[in-house]
């Protein structure tokens, strides 16, 4: 039996990819590898390796999780390093804190973990907070610059989530490549 490796995730408007792709034109030079816009989402929930009955069950609950909450706006704040307090690995989008994506979140996963059939059994104990992975660190190269480059940026970005995407995650060698396996609205 073949088994995926997936996650519960938000996907993004394309008027804010459109503005992520413009932020990456600006620092071509850097050495990183971009995420490619359709690949662009806020992971919410990480599962990991599932068999096709444990996707069922996880595409369930994401159904029943969606219909249990409206939707809501979500702010994107800033561009920065992560993670936090390390060497940066990752340059990525970071959003505000968010009650209604912190319930949503807090609900998939409880009723993962009592689900026998879902293969999750692991809570996050950080506090969630959202972010767009927008680049991931060439570490051999990022090491040889002379000087790196300050690329934080504040910016202001918002946009209303509607569903939530169960999604399989396809290792190539230039990259993941993300699939849609079941799109979930919310309060549907």
């Amino acid at each position: 039996m073949k088994k995926r490796r997936i996650f519960a995730a938000i996907n993004l408007p394309e008027y804010i990819k459109k503005r992520i792709l413009n932020w990456q034109e600006e620092w071509t030079s850097l050495p990183v590898r971009w995420t490619k816009k359709q690949s662009l989402h806020i992971t919410l929930v990480f599962i990991g390796y599932a068999g096709d009955e444990e996707m069922l069950e996880v595409c369930q609950t994401a159904k029943e999780t969606g219909r249990r909450h409206q939707p809501f706006e979500i702010e994107l704040k800033r561009i920065c390093f992560g993670p936090p307090g390390r060497s940066p690995r990752i340059i990525w989008l970071e959003g505000e804190e968010n009650l209604a994506l912190a319930e949503l979140k807090d609900d998939f996963e409880g009723h993962l973990l009592d689900s026998n059939q879902s293969g999750y059994n692991r809570k996050e104990v950080r506090a969630f907070r959202p972010h767009i992975t927008l680049a991931r660190i060439r570490q051999r190269e990022w090491r040889l610059m002379p000087s790196k480059p300050n690329i934080e940026k504040e910016v202001s970005l918002s946009f209303l989530v509607e569903s939530i995407e169960v999604m399989e995650s396809r290792l190539l060698r230039d990259g993941a490549e993300y699939v849609v396996l079941e799109s979930t609205p919310l309060g549907g």
